[in-house]
């Protein structure tokens, strides 16, 4: 291929590589960095004192590598100590004494100077403080404008990217060549073993100088090599019918054929094919990268389900123990935590509060070594944070073991930091008859635990009730029942009435049965299940649950007995119309992962609208039996795995470890939709793997289904090391050629991996 016939970028890309270490920061200042004051700042760095606690302040250098894709802190251990971290693990930079650490261990007066760097994970805070205001505000806006332009790279670039850095990492003489030792250990970091023999050849065919480097255009030339993708080319020219590029009418027969689409995208056309109006391979492959060209359809990812619905139409995205950041025997408990949750938009959070020292409410889990946090924090953390990445609906799941006096503290908490945001009373002036919707509710709170009295009160002047008793939440008992039998069970406390007044919408109450809840509790009634006696009803009583769920709320919460902190599977109890199924989010497996995918499309709100036959008073839907109605609409999903690209490497202390990747397809839904197959795993390849295996798969209820794409290195002694995956709803799956992004076990994106796949959902054959 001729420069010409390119795209502009890439011929730049080119002539850059043969000098790629010396000019990588020209190659990443494509996105629109190159010359910035912002980016030459963080390069020359600076000092910053880092904040550990009241008594380890230490001032501390930081600055930005050559890469731009690495910060580089000064370190006084010499012992295991990495001195860098990638942007890439940074989730957020805040502003001001945003962080537990900070707030604790600094004054007020130096709000202005502080800022914290938030990483992905496990990893902690970075703690930081300027010399003055306009530094950390410098800091901080150089930091976000950077991150926005990684994120921002199209998925070309940040291969190019990482491809670099793996070759700079492999030049240990950084003499911008590549020697045949150097050619071998950058296989390695790019996660492909190749035999001596192989290695030879490749260097070989590459050295057309016949010197010991390689260098200019001998690397172009192995860079081309490497990065050919013989998939794209064979896509490619069984659709090119015009000298061996794509002519409008060949790229409309592709999109119609393969992808289902009707766009042009003319876009994609280099300026010569343009005028020629032909489209070359690379163009092509362009377009198959492209943001919108993955297997997400784009119009999911906004906000496109109505939300004028009631509130108990929606799926709602919920966090069981909110407060934990590990187990919940003695695991920590943080208001960082909290912010984690409602950053991925969780919509309904836990609070198990419990009367503290100073006439202060606290939360942790109790009975047990959790640490301890203040009340007051958490909802301050929670207003600060709460419609950050959505602004539909806070639920705040009160978890109530604390005395009249410290419940009083707790409502005068709540009213006077979440002010107007917080629903005290019903929308409108009269009794309403069912719930208002997550467009109504936009940035509200809601209060969820024990009333009083009915909610018409509100509408009263006779509201005279100061304290009363009232039963424990069921969850409260049922966690004493779990391994805290010398604990006297105490089936009743005493509930103030201001914190009884705030209750609005979810006031709690004790399940009896289906037949009670739909003669005897109001719609704002709503009760909490635990895991095991929800499972039972979604099996013995699915159609029952689900009417159930078509006038009111209902919490599933996992049984005391999970002390890892570990999750149950909630597509059960979305299958039966639960609305709030709260998970552990600080434990990233599969379920997680499910929970994420649900929640991916309508904009990643943390409300999904529940399917119309889950909706409809007339729906007899049972997910274990299925009859004919509505809900069956008989599919057929066709999965070819095709490639993968650069899949991370796993073992960072054994840098010789190559993965041996496999690929399962899952589907997750009713229980006549849930399967599994998977791919044969390859032999020492993370780099460029190619299976090219098809699979089917029967689908019968489209609409509760999802699809979970896994990647892992395949261990024939022990179990398979888990390398990547990715969920979504099998009703926003783009068909065609796609590729599929892959996130980490905490749903992370990792940011040069993929899937490629042909995917497509047909009517089934009758």
């Amino acid at each position: 291929e001729s420069c010409p016939t390119l795209p502009t970028e890439r011929c730049v890309f080119f002539y850059v590589f043969a000098v790629y270490l010396t000019l990588a920061r020209l190659v990443f200042s494509r996105p629109g960095l190159e010359g910035d004051a912002d980016l030459q700042f963080l390069l020359t760095g600076g000092n910053l004192l880092k904040v550990r606690s009241s008594s380890w302040k230490k001032r501390r250098m930081y600055k930005l590598q050559e890469d731009c894709r690495t910060m580089w802190q000064e370190s006084k251990k010499t012992v295991n100590q990495d001195q860098t971290f990638p942007i890439d693990d940074i989730e957020s930079v805040r502003r001001g004494r945003q962080s537990e650490g900070l707030k604790k261990y600094t004054e007020a007066s130096v709000e202005e100077r502080c800022f914290s760097i938030i990483f992905q994970g496990h990893r902690k805070n970075l703690d930081l403080m300027a010399s003055s205001k306009e530094e950390a505000n410098r800091w901080v806006t150089s930091l976000e404008k950077l991150m926005n332009n990684i994120r921002n790279l199209n998925h070309k670039q940040k291969s190019e990217h990482w491809l670099i850095n793996c070759m700079r990492k492999a030049d240990k003489n950084k003499d911008n060549k590549m020697s045949l030792k150097e050619l071998k250990h950058f296989l390695r970091q790019v996660n492909i073993e190749v035999s001596e023999v192989y290695a030879e050849e490749f260097f070989k065919k590459c050295n057309k100088s016949e010197g010991r480097y390689l260098e200019g255009e001998e690397i172009k030339h192995f860079y081309d090599l490497l990065t050919h993708r013989e998939e794209i080319e064979v896509i490619f020219q069984s659709y090119a019918q015009s000298d061996g590029q794509m002519s409008a009418r060949d790229l409309m027969n592709f999109l119609l054929n393969e992808q289902r689409e009707h766009s042009p995208l003319a876009f994609f056309f280099s300026k010569k094919a343009k005028e020629q109006k032909r489209m070359t391979k690379d163009g092509f492959l362009m377009y198959l990268q492209q943001e919108d060209g993955s297997i997400l359809n784009p119009a999911h990812k906004t906000v496109y389900q109505d939300m004028s619905q009631p509130l108990n139409h929606y799926f709602i995205s919920s966090s069981h123990n909110t407060y934990l950041t590990d187990d919940q025997l003695k695991g920590p408990s943080s208001t960082e935590a909290y912010i984690k949750a409602l950053m991925k938009s969780c919509r309904c959070v836990e609070l198990d509060c419990w009367d503290g020292p100073n006439g202060e409410p606290i939360i942790y889990h109790g009975y047990t070594l959790t640490s301890k946090i203040l009340f007051r924090d958490v909802i301050r953390a929670i207003k600060d944070f709460a419609f950050k990445t959505s602004d539909y609906p806070v639920i705040l799941s009160l978890e109530n073991h604390c005395t009249v006096n410290q419940q009083k503290l707790m409502a005068h908490h709540l009213v006077s930091i979440l002010g107007d945001a917080l629903v005290t009373r019903p929308l409108g002036t009269s009794m309403p008859t069912n719930f208002p919707s997550p467009e109504e509710l936009r940035g509200k709170f809601l209060v969820k635990g024990k009333r009083l009295n009915k909610l018409d009160a509100a509408f009263s002047n006779n509201n005279t009730v100061e304290e009363d008793t009232v039963s424990e939440e069921d969850e409260a008992a049922d966690c004493k029942e779990n391994g805290q039998k010398s604990k006297p069970k105490k089936s009743k406390i005493k509930l103030a009435k201001e914190l009884s007044d705030v209750v609005i919408y979810c006031k709690s109450v004790h399940f009896n049965s289906f037949e009670h809840a739909r003669d005897s509790q109001a719609f704002y009634e709503m009760s909490s299940f635990k895991e095991s006696k929800a499972f039972n009803l979604a099996d013995t009583s699915a159609t029952a649950f689900i009417h159930h769920n078509m006038d009111k709320l209902s919490r599933i919460y996992p049984a005391g007995s999970r002390t890892d902190s570990s999750n149950y599977n909630p597509v059960p109890m979305w299958n039966v119309g639960c609305q709030i199924v709260a998970l552990n989010f600080q434990t990233p497996h599969k379920e997680m992962h499910l929970n994420q995918g649900r929640f991916l499309p309508n904009g990643f709100c943390g409300y999904i609208l529940k399917p119309e036959f889950q909706r409809s008073l007339s729906s007899q839907f049972n997910p274990n039996t299925l009859t004919n109605g509505p809900w069956l609409k008989m599919k057929t999903f066709h999965v070819m795995v095709i490639s993968a690209q650069q899949l991370p490497k796993l073992n960072k202390e054994k840098q010789r470890s190559i993965v041996d990747p496999l690929v399962r397809v899952e589907i997750h839904g009713v229980p006549a939709d849930n399967c599994s197959k998977e791919t044969h795993y390859l032999n020492n390849n993370g780099f460029n793997p190619m299976w090219n295996e098809k699979f089917q798969f029967p689908i019968h209820v489209p609409e509760l289904a999802l699809v979970r794409f896994v990647v892992e290195d395949y261990d024939a002694a022990s179990q398979n090391d888990f390398v990547g995956q990715y969920c979504l709803p099998l009703t926003s799956v783009q068909n065609g050629y796609r590729h599929v992004p892959l996130l980490t076990k905490r749903g992370d994106v990792i940011p040069s991996a993929g899937l490629f796949v042909h995917v497509i959902l047909l009517d089934a054959q009758q």
